[in-house]
């Protein structure tokens, strides 16, 4: 395959370098760690069978993260139950914290997760999204959507998760 900075890269390679992105949006869609693993081993198959499609008129980034949404959206839909608390991974952890930093930060992390969760799937993907730092173009591409709706739903995402949060506007 070819493109993305005039480089060739194999399926192996972008599957390297978008590894947290992926992990990322497997953890917004799956709260079971082993579920999760084979909600990630799905996005990979759909990824490497996607792949030869990708014709480099969005960037790779945006293409892996709409694989991988169409994936989670699937899988919650087959799912079809209400997502279980789980902890995230080790790999989130900043290491300039102490023990109580690191256990604040868990706590956090894992609130947002929970409550990322139960967002309905159009806002979780939007915010997933907007989390991994994507623009609202890159979000409207990998979604297959227009800039506004990404807009209209990320206010409302966000409305909901300080309502959940008990956050203030």
């Amino acid at each position: 395959m070819t493109r993305d900075d005039g480089q060739d890269r194999s399926f192996d390679d972008v599957l390297r370098r978008h590894a947290g992105l992926l992990s990322r949006i497997a953890a917004s869609y799956e709260a079971d760690p082993a579920l999760r693993d084979d909600l990630l081993q799905d996005m990979a198959l759909a990824l490497w069978r996607a792949l030869p499609n990708w014709r480099g008129e969005a960037p790779l980034r945006a293409f892996v993260a709409r694989v991988a949404h169409n994936r989670g959206a699937t899988h919650v839909v087959g799912q079809m139950r209400s997502p279980l608390g789980g902890a995230l991974s080790d790999d989130w952890i900043e290491p300039r914290h102490g023990p109580d930093g690191h256990a604040e930060l868990e706590e956090r992390r894992v609130r947002l997760q929970d409550a990322v969760r139960r967002l309905p799937l159009s806002q979780r993907q939007a915010v997933t999204l907007a989390l991994e730092g994507f623009s609202h173009a890159e979000i409207a591409d990998a979604l297959g959507i227009t800039a506004n709706s990404v807009g209209v739903r990320l206010n409302r995402a966000k409305a909901a998760l300080k309502s959940v949060l008990g956050e203030d506007a």
